[in-house]
């Protein structure tokens, strides 16, 4: 019994740092090893936290607490970490150790995990002492790994919130220049149109470098993929799919406007959709609703027509829009779908206001400058 128990520990520990050592250390990869505890550990609290979430009415308050599910995952992450190397320990030493405990009480395995406990996080009571010298080996290395433990999560939790700083930087410049949410009709009717097509570039260019620096930080730590934007009507997928519809249109054809740095943004961003739909797990629904069908296509023509953006015609535009967008909207549905984001629409049903232009004081102003300009007109008469 106490062989099988020696075996289960060592096991147990050798899975808890092979898991964290490819979460944290080894984080470069797409298909990871079969079986992780990161990953059960996700599959398992994700699936229920957001079905509870889909029972709340109110869209703000559902993105809130679907908000909390990102910072909370990784503290539980991090304990369930801690308590299976410390029960592994204990493991270990009620198969291999041998202990003497103040008072003579007997030891059992749940006093040995009580030992392994105040071990791992170095309190060193000493009121239960190894003996043998395989028991004190045990005691030292489980020290010094809580010792590492500290400095995982110490180095961990900056790490992933810088990453997350850097991609909610560029979400927020996406504001003023593609709406709120954003949308590539309205990206392409504020940039589209301008005297120098540089202009236009050069924030694909800007875009093309975000969605590589997604792509490497949610490969790398793929619960930032569960982090959502300060804004309600934001998010990282919003996004790099407006990004994506903007190039195809233009990649597609838009009169007057060249599509070469569109191809190269286009193809990064894809990749970073198509790779990122792994990590999360998403599934494939090909049954999935049309994001542009044709009465909502000539509605964003003629939109951006009037804005000074004219789409090409004929059937090989149509053509090669539907193509484009089959390498990538699947992916982004399947995205959206997993983790309860809403997708941004290629152009808005109504005039939208940004984010920047929205403030809690706006009405009382608007009101008092109605006022204001009221009082002064009867003072004219």
């Amino acid at each position: 019994m106490r062989i099988v128990c020696a075996i289960a520990g060592i096991v147990l520990i050798f899975g808890i740092l092979l898991d964290a050592f490819e979460t944290v250390v080894l984080p470069r990869r797409v298909q990871r090893s079969f079986f992780r505890l990161t990953s059960w550990f996700y599959r398992r609290t994700w699936i229920p936290y957001r079905k509870l979430a889909s029972r709340i009415p109110s869209r703000a308050r559902r993105e809130n607490f679907l908000g909390y599910f990102g910072p909370l995952s990784l503290i539980f992450l991090l304990i369930l970490w801690a308590a299976g190397l410390i029960f592994g320990f204990a493991l270990l030493q009620y198969g291999a150790g041998e202990h003497f405990r103040l008072g003579s009480e007997p030891l059992t395995f749940g006093v040995l995990l009580y030992h392994s406990g105040e071990t791992f996080f170095t309190l060193g009571y000493g009121d239960i002492i190894p003996n043998s010298g395989v028991a004190r080996a045990l005691a030292v290395i489980e020290a010094g790994m809580g010792f590492a433990f500290l400095g995982v999560v110490i180095g961990y939790l900056p790490t992933i919130y810088s990453s997350f700083s850097r991609r909610e930087i560029e979400i927020s410049l996406l504001d003023a220049r593609a709406g709120s949410p954003p949308s590539a009709a309205e990206l392409l009717s504020r940039f589209g149109n301008s005297p120098q097509q540089a202009v236009l570039d050069q924030i694909f260019k800007d875009w093309e470098r975000w969605a590589a620096e997604v792509l490497e930080s949610h490969l790398s730590y793929p619960v930032l993929s569960f982090f959502r934007s300060q804004h309600n009507n934001q998010s990282w997928l919003g996004a790099l799919v407006t990004i994506l519809d903007a190039t195809t249109l233009v990649i597609a054809g838009v009169d007057g406007l060249r599509f070469e740095q569109s191809r190269i943004t286009f193809a990064m961003a894809r990749h970073a959709v198509v790779d990122l739909a792994q990590v999360v797990n998403a599934r494939y629904a090909p049954a999935g609703d049309d994001r542009l069908p044709a009465q909502e296509l000539n509605r964003l023509r003629e939109s951006l027509a009037a804005r000074g953006v004219k789409l090409r015609e004929g059937v090989a535009f149509e053509e090669k829009l539907s193509h484009l967008r089959s390498l990538y909207e699947p992916y982004a549905v399947a995205i959206a779908a997993n983790l309860s984001i809403t997708l941004p629409p290629w152009i808005h049903p109504e005039k939208q206001k940004d984010n920047w232009q929205a403030g809690p004081w706006d009405r009382a102003i608007q009101a008092r400058s109605l006022a204001g300009r009221v009082q002064s007109m009867d003072d004219h008469f």
